[in-house]
């Protein structure tokens, strides 16, 4: 990591060198927290969780080879330098916003309530058959998880595709802070973190500030679809660029084809300078809302100049996302994994996923969480949502979800089951199952739907 030493590292954080008899002025290879993964000359951050505190492992980094720490508290009889400063946390955003600056690199972020993973790893793809491209991983799209997506970075690296997810106000302007992106994707707002961001109005008002920190030359892309995202008309002095499905987007899809499970087939609509020009693409993840984010990924491409070539060849490479709509067979069941969050928008897009499978259709739909005061009449409307549709059998779990059960008991002839605890859902859901079902598992990610999963594959 280029010109990160403990004078420099002293220098970004104004926290205080101990130990500086042990700094002999090296470079640190690598950022780390967890001193399973130390490697020689690394920099270990001593984060204070609720199991267990990274200060008393600052020894044994060091034994196994860290240059040194950042601490929040003195370290007796530490034999490497560190850096102690009153937050780690906010020195580790310092450190990763020094060093996203130092690299050059064209940041892509990836903002809104729904499907940012989905479109993270489309424009991933589209994107690496013309640059090298690293791309946040797993769910490290948080005020930890994004600088630790910044370390991640190597000089040989040309895009950064970096997800950014909040729950409050003045976190994204954290993150952007971090990123300073180039290129903003804002895929929609719906109704996650009602908790503390009230409405959705409140929600396109957190996430705007991404634009607080952009590249003010950059590109601001937004699905025009969205009734909140399209009052977005100037952003810098430039206006957005607008996919979606709408006579107002710049990059849209005619001519769709769903192949069920096995994804959609699509013309690509290029509009540009009142004319335009457009090419089949095959995208193998399904669902309407799938091909909203391919065309997400579409614009950003074309933004940075990849062949249209390239743009098809990427969105039909594109992979399965484990915990969202992954398709899973065993012997007696098909599984969709859809376990990694939910929101009602999501909710529905999962349920509609559904109804391509061919046979009986099972939802296990658990609570949304975050969603404030409104959080029963959300839990009640996709319970009908649900109900509506032709799926067999709905399966609620969760105290969040007796309301999704009472909306779904009161439009369906079909059987509706309720259980308050997953405990109780491991045990008594499968006599409720038969050979051959398509099985949604859909809840947030606290709920560990996951251990249902693994539960469902043994059977």
């Amino acid at each position: 990591m280029k010109d990160l030493t403990f004078e420099k590292l002293k220098e970004i954080t104004g926290g205080k060198l101990v130990g500086a008899r042990y700094d002999d002025g090296r470079e640190i290879t690598s950022i780390v927290w967890d001193s399973r993964k130390i490697v020689p000359g690394c920099l270990f951050l001593c984060i204070a969780g609720e199991k267990a505190d990274g200060h008393d492992f600052a020894q044994q980094a060091a034994d196994s080879g860290a240059a040194g720490v950042i601490a929040s508290k003195k370290i007796p009889g530490l034999k490497v330098p560190y850096i102690m400063v009153e937050s780690v946390l906010k020195a580790a955003q310092d450190i990763a916003a020094y060093y996203r600056r130092a690299l050059k690199i064209k940041v892509v972020g990836v903002v809104g309530s729904v499907g940012k993973t989905s479109t993270k790893e489309m424009i991933a793809s589209v994107l690496k058959k013309t640059y090298r491209v690293s791309k946040t991983k797993g769910n490290y799209n948080n005020h930890w998880g994004v600088p630790f997506t910044i370390f991640g970075l190597n000089e040989g690296d040309e895009v950064a595709v970096i997800e950014m997810g909040i729950s409050d106000f003045g976190e994204m302007d954290v993150l952007s802070n971090i990123a300073a992106p180039d290129i903003v994707v804002m895929t929609n707002i719906g109704q996650s973190h009602l908790e503390y961001l009230k409405t959705r109005d409140g929600i396109l008002k957190a996430k705007s500030e991404v634009f607080n920190h952009m590249n003010p030359e950059g590109h601001v892309i937004v699905n025009v679809d969205d009734d909140k995202l399209s009052t977005i008309r100037n952003v810098n002095g430039k206006k957005p660029e607008y996919y979606g499905f709408g006579p107002q987007a710049q990059v849209t899809a005619e001519r769709i084809k769903e192949n069920g499970f096995n994804g959609s087939e699509f013309d690509v609509v290029i509009r540009r300078g009142g004319g335009k020009m457009s090419f089949r693409a095959y995208l193998p993840a399904a669902g309407r809302h799938m091909i909203y984010n391919a065309l997400a990924a579409v614009q950003v491409a074309l933004d940075l100049d990849v062949p249209l070539l390239a743009i098809q060849e990427g969105l039909k490479n594109v992979t399965g996302l484990e915990g969202r709509n992954n398709i899973i067979e065993t012997s007696r069941f098909t599984l969709i994994d859809d376990c990694y969050n939910a929101s009602p928008a999501s909710m529905m897009s999962s349920i509609d996923f559904l109804q391509y499978a061919e046979g009986r259709k099972v939802a296990i739909l658990g609570d949304m969480l975050e969603l404030g005061e409104d959080s029963d009449k959300y839990h009640f409307k996709v319970g009908q949502y649900a109900g509506k549709t032709d799926t067999d059998l709905i399966i609620c779990v969760g105290e969040e979800s007796e309301k999704m059960f009472m909306g779904a008991k009161l439009v369906t002839d079909h059987k509706v089951e309720y259980f308050k605890s997953l405990n109780d859902a491991i045990e008594l859901a499968p006599s409720l199952l038969k050979d051959g079902d398509t099985i949604l598992l859909k809840a947030s990610n606290s709920m560990n739907f996951k251990a249902l999963l693994e539960a469902l594959k043994t059977l």
